[in-house]
């Protein structure tokens, strides 16, 4: 029997069925759980719904990214977008993107996005935070702390282009986006235009690196049954080090 899922994966599963058009009774008794765990997730839900619709019309404060998001990545056609030099190298492929619109009485609204371009796509959004607009820059330096420098100003459909392509590029190999990319974190962004003008993955076939609270194991099965084994790298933990087949 199928345990019974808790956090994040109880949230994807209550949005899933709510969207097919199930009633909350419905959803409380598919999942095996108590309509009180059911009623709050549904009521967030419909809050988050409300306001992805405004989120979408707040004013652009700023979009950012970390120096050299572009490295070991095919950019076609946009000569334009800023690419900087990283202080670290061994961050490539994992991009960093913060986004700040508008928000009542000189406040800003901020979202943050972690993207996996050589795989996954989304791996991570932070929760949207309001703050008072001139603690912003303190906020940019302690998200791009572990990259070893300060990020560079970015245009919005560069933004668009990392995040949804490569939301793309992953569904295409079956992986699907973390469920902290919500209705709202999408809107935020703004309409995306496809195609992107970023080739996705590195050396042209997709490259897993283990994170910390990755399900390898469903990475590894999906892929091996998507692309096969010998079209996609990986580096994983293993009790002799970190091998990369080739």
């Amino acid at each position: 029997m199928d345990e019974t899922p808790s956090g994040d994966a109880l949230v994807a599963r209550i949005r899933e069925l709510r969207a097919s058009g199930a009633t909350p009774k419905t959803i409380a008794r598919t999942l095996g759980v108590p309509p009180a765990r059911v009623a709050p997730v549904l009521r967030a839900l419909a809050a988050e719904a409300e306001s992805a619709t405004d989120d979408a019309d707040r004013p652009l404060v700023g979009c950012w990214i970390n120096p050299g998001w572009n490295t070991e990545l095919q950019v076609i056609g946009r000569p334009e977008w800023p690419t900087g030099t990283p202080a670290d190298p061994g961050t490539a492929g994992l991009i960093r993107l913060v986004i700040a619109r508008q928000a009542p009485r000189a406040r800003v609204r901020v979202f943050e996005y972690l993207v996996d371009a050589f795989c996954l796509g989304v791996k991570d959004v932070r929760a949207p935070k309001v703050m008072d607009q001139h603690l912003l820059d303190g906020y940019l330096s302690d998200a791009y702390a572990s990259y070893g420098c300060l990020p560079i100003v970015a245009p919005l459909d560069l933004a668009c282009d990392l995040v949804f392509g490569s939301i793309e590029y992953a569904r295409g190999l079956g992986l699907d986006p973390s469920p902290a990319f919500t209705a709202s974190a999408a809107a935020h962004l703004g309409r995306w235009m496809p195609p992107s003008a970023v080739t996705f993955g590195r050396e042209g076939k997709p490259f897993y690196i283990q994170g910390p609270r990755d399900d390898t194991n469903h990475i590894m099965r999906t892929l091996r049954r998507t692309v096969g084994d010998r079209n996609f790298h990986y580096l994983i933990q293993t009790g002799g080090g970190f091998p990369t087949p080739r």
